[in-house]
């Protein structure tokens, strides 16, 4: 990425913190790690690669933990599933060019941080069902989509369904979280294979960093809640959301 090596340096510092933040909420980071790399100016060409490596890593890692902690259904996680792989697939296929690329990845930024920020979204459905499967295809079919398309892992916008529709409680929809993440990132990385040649050669930095802030976050997840935490990563994606629209 021909970033200086103080610059590498704290670029890495700032996927630590992102990957912690996440994970503890069952996530693994993808939208964090694009607002990062949007902060430094990294070229959207090995930002959703960069992103989509650095989730499958992370999302491994939070899908053992949080599944050793019994926090994870089966149930919930299949029917959205089989629509969310294949659509991850297409979108992975598919570059957008830069003026398209760039405005799509703000506003899913922005939409996260409006569901962090909001007073009105952190309210939840309190009776538990099962997610009923043809919505569940459905569901993941735009979910899907959306995440191969950005080389975001589509958590940001499951964890809220579940949790809204009343289709899981809140620690259980971290585990499922993570999984789908694990499962959306894999194939939307193989949509778009080819896109690997542009992986930075300061990936393993990179990786190094994720991971351990992925033992932090999870652990931080399992135990504790982190509201507040959520609230300043809120901040994070509404900054770097505005700059991915050309605000400043």
């Amino acid at each position: 990425m021909n970033l200086p090596v103080p610059a590498e340096l704290f670029l890495a510092v700032c996927l630590f913190l992102g990957a912690a933040l996440y994970t503890s909420v069952g996530h693994a980071g993808a939208s964090a790690y694009i607002a990062v790399m949007a902060l430094f100016g990294v070229v959207p060409a090995v930002m959703r690669p960069t992103a989509l490596v650095l989730n499958i890593l992370v999302a491994s890692l939070t899908t053992f933990r949080y599944a050793k902690a019994d926090l994870f259904r089966w149930r919930t996680l299949w029917p959205v599933l089989i629509g969310a792989i294949p659509m991850a697939f297409v979108g992975g296929s598919i570059t957008l060019p830069g003026q398209y690329y760039r405005p799509l990845v703000g506003v899913i930024l922005l939409v996260a941080a409006a569901r962090l920020l909001w007073p009105g979204m952190t309210k939840i459905a309190q009776d538990i069902k099962d997610i009923p499967v043809g919505w569940g295809i459905v569901s993941g079919i735009g979910i899907g989509l959306l995440s191969g398309l950005t080389g975001t892992g589509g958590g940001i916008f499951l964890s809220p369904l579940l949790l809204f529709m009343g289709w899981s409680e809140t620690r259980t929809a971290s585990g499922v979280a993570a999984a789908f993440i694990l499962c959306n990132s894999v194939a939307g990385l193989l949509g778009n294979i080819a896109s690997v040649q542009a992986l930075p050669a300061e990936l393993p930095l990179y990786a190094g960093a994720v991971l351990l802030g992925g033992l932090v976050g999870t652990t931080l997840g399992i135990k504790l809640a982190s509201p507040v935490v959520l609230k300043a990563l809120g901040v994070v994606l509404v900054i770097a959301g505005l700059k991915m629209l050309g605000v400043y």
